[in-house]
Parts: C-alpha cells; sequence; structure tokens
C-alpha cells in the first residue's frame, strides 16, 4: 500500500506542530483542539470524552464489523535536548516518546480511511487518548463508552520503536508490556545522637538491608525463565551527619508480565521488609499501588494481522521480545482482541537512535508513511472480516 504524498506530507507537518507545543496528561486541549480540527476537515463526525480525549467515528458504506485505532496525545515532564528543528517550546515538557506521531499518524489514516468511505466495510473508531503516561486515560475513555457505540471487534495500537530500523514493524504474539505498579516503603527506627548509637534504633542500615534483601524475590523466589523486576528508585532519611535518623522512605516500581508472579509479589514483599525491619528492631510501613496491567496481544489477532500486512503492504515484520515497559492500552486489550505494533524508526543518519523518554530522543519522519499504512490496513482487514480475531 502507497501512501499518497499528500497524506504523509500533511502527517508531518501534524506532528511538528504537535511536537513544538508539548502537554502532560490530561493537559492536551490545545492537541485535542488540532485533532478536532483535522476531523472537522475530514467530515468526521467526533466527540470529545474523558476531558481532553477525542473520539472519531468512520462509517463505511458496506457492512461488517468495527475496528478501533488507538494513538496516544500526552507528552512527558523533560526539558528537550534533542535538537530537532522543531523542538519543544515549552520548557520542562517534550514529546519524548513519539505520542506526537502516532497522532500524526491516526489522523493520515484517518484522511486515506475517510476518503475511501465507498469501498470501506463497517466502522472504523478513531480514539486519540490522553494521559498513556500518568495518570491513565484509556479507563476514563472506556467508561466513558469508546469501545461500545458502535461496539469494537478488535483494536490496535502503533508506537515507534528504535529496536527496528525505519520501514519495519514488530508484532508479537502474547505479553508485549509488563505490569507497571508502585512500591511505597517507611521504615521507622527511633532518632538520637551519632555519638551514642546505642540509645537509638537506627532507620538506614535497616533501610540498606531491605533494598537488598528485596532483589532476592526476583533472584532467589522466581523461576529465572520469568521475567520480574523490583526497582527501588528513591531514597530519603535522616537530618544530618551527625543524627541518626529516625525514619527512611523509599519508592520503587514492580514490573511483571505473569499475572501469577505479579499477584504474588505484596505478600513476599510485606514477608521480608517486616522480617527485615524485626531484625533491625525497627517497624515498616508498606504500600503497594497497583497500576497498569501487562499488555497482552491477542495470539490469533498478532497472527492474522501479520500474514495480512505483509501480504498487503509488503512490509517486513519481526517478532521482538516484550519490553518492561507499560502501557495502559493493556485497558482497551483486556475488553475487546487487542495488538500493539512495534513501529521501527532507527536510522542513524536522522540520530533517531535513543530510547524513548530520552532528553535525545529523535523521530526518524520517513516512518510516518509505513505507520500511516499499517494502520489502514489494520482498519480495512478487520471491518472487511480479512482479519478474524479468535
Amino acid at each position: 500500500m502507497v501512501i499518497p504524498a499528500a497524506t504523509s506530507d500533511r502527517a508531518i507537518a501534524i506532528r511538528r506542530e504537535i511536537h513544538r507545543f508539548p502537554e502532560l496528561g490530561f493537559e492536551e486541549h490545545r492537541t485535542s483542539a488540532l485533532v478536532a480540527r483535522e476531523l472537522d476537515e475530514l467530515g468526521i463526525e467526533h466527540r470529545r470524552v474523558a476531558g481532553t480525549g477525542v473520539v472519531g467515528i468512520i462509517r463505511g458504506a458496506l457492512p461488517g464489523k468495527t475496528a478501533a485505532l488507538r494513538a496516544d496525545m500526552d507528552a512527558l515532564p523533560i526539558d528537550e535536548d534533542s535538537g530537532e528543528a522543531c523542538a519543544s517550546e515549552v520548557p520542562g515538557k517534550m514529546h519524548a516518546c513519539g505520542h506526537d506521531a502516532h497522532t500524526a499518524m491516526l489522523l493520515g489514516a484517518a484522511r486515506e480511511l475517510s476518503g475511501r468511505r465507498a469501498t470501506l466495510h463497517g466502522n472504523v473508531v478513531l480514539l486519540f487518548q490522553p494521559a498513556e503516561e500518568g495518570p491513565g486515560g484509556a479507563e476514563p475513555m472506556i467508561a466513558a463508552g469508546a469501545l461500545d457505540d458502535p461496539r469494537v471487534d478488535a483494536i490496535t495500537m502503533l508506537h515507534v520503536d528504535p529496536r527496528l530500523p525505519t520501514g519495519k514493524i514488530g508484532i508479537t504474539p502474547g505479553p508485549v508490556n509488563a505490569a507497571a505498579d508502585e512500591l511505597h516503603l517507611t521504615i521507622r527506627g527511633s532518632g538520637g545522637h551519632g555519638g551514642y548509637p546505642h540509645l537509638a534504633v537506627d532507620a538506614i542500615p535497616a533501610a540498606a538491608a531491605t533494598v537488598l534483601a528485596l532483589q532476592n524475590i526476583a533472584a532467589r523466589e522466581t523461576d529465572p525463565f520469568a521475567s520480574l523486576v523490583i526497582t527501588i528508585g528513591t531514597i530519603a532519611g535522616g537530618y544530618r551527619n551527625n543524627v541518626i535518623a529516625d525514619r527512611v522512605q523509599m519508592t520503587g516500581t514492580i514490573r511483571a508480565y505473569d499475572p501469577a508472579i505479579r499477584n504474588g509479589i505484596e505478600a513476599r514483599i510485606r514477608r521480608i521488609v517486616d522480617g527485615v525491619a524485626a531484625a533491625y528492631a525497627c517497624s515498616a510501613d508498606i504500600e503497594v499501588v497497583y497500576g497498569y496491567p501487562p499488555v497482552v496481544n491477542n495470539v490469533a489477532l498478532a497472527h492474522a494481522f501479520t500474514d495480512y500486512v505483509r501480504e498487503r503492504n509488503g512490509t517486513t515484520v519481526e517478532q521482538l521480545p516484550p519490553t518492561m515497559g507499560a502501557e495502559d492500552f493493556a485497558y482497551f486489550a483486556e475488553r475487546v482482541p487487542g495488538v500493539v505494533v512495534r513501529l521501527g524508526i532507527y536510522n542513524e543518519a536522522r540520530g533517531s537512535v535513543h530510547s524513548g523518554h530520552s532528553p535525545q530522543f529523535r523521530l526518524d519522519e520517513d516512518a510516518i508513511p509505513t505507520g500511516i499504512a499499517t494502520l489502514v490496513a489494520f482498519a480495512e482487514g478487520v471491518t472487511s472480516g480479512a482479519i478474524q480475531p479468535q
């Protein structure tokens, strides 16, 4: 499938406009207004949901199923250092994960699909989602009926990926993103003078031992062929050099694909943390905040779409290993058959080599036509029945 230059050029211009004015989660007022402007120009019906989210619907002239295409719109709280000509004009905010391109490619796909209404089967639902980077926009969109009117039969999303060269895509059946849960710990002792440790209960050694002991869950209590990460990301405690700390606060992240492993982690954490604290004559407060669940690609849909996009578009498709990054697309994929597609952007000549969330992140815009063609292929394949999720 060849995407017309006019469509690609328009998507690139939109991507650059969004990139210059990044907005954080649920602040995407300018971006959602841009989306509405483009949909109005194309004559595509749309409505606002979840504050800054937008749902568009393209109704085909022929009977068929309903496909959904999702793009996230939010940026990250990062100062840009990419050197791009369209670099962020908003201090402290940057599209460092490609969401600007995701939105632009979905608008490009909308342009192509809207021009094919006469031959289009069923319906295509366009989901422009806020707050993927947090606190999460998928669930509010679902609660607002984004998957229900019309009822979606299958859904996809693209995510740019520097692990693949530009022009290739990645489709992996089964787990593709990990769950992301938060860990909050407070180790409590009894403060005192640094010169008289025997008259106090020092929370800092207990905290240090806790950090090390928690790694035992992955190293010695989890199948080596399973994936689990427990990272302590912050430690805060103490007052000055000669004062024994009465408490230490820590936060961390827990990542796992397997629901059985994920569901058993909190009990293991509590056992270890309480045991270590007791050994140091301390106590502990423990809170696990459950975040996005794992993203699991529908196996039948992933295989069917792989075959379809190879034959229809001639696109090179690879199976990439899962990542420990999280995605709230998981909530969509829990409700209807879904598939995450990775879009290659690696290009040394363009400086498109950095991972997402890096201040140096750059995007090879030559990937945009491939992304648009992939979204169009999914929509037409699902709505016509050529792609059959089980």
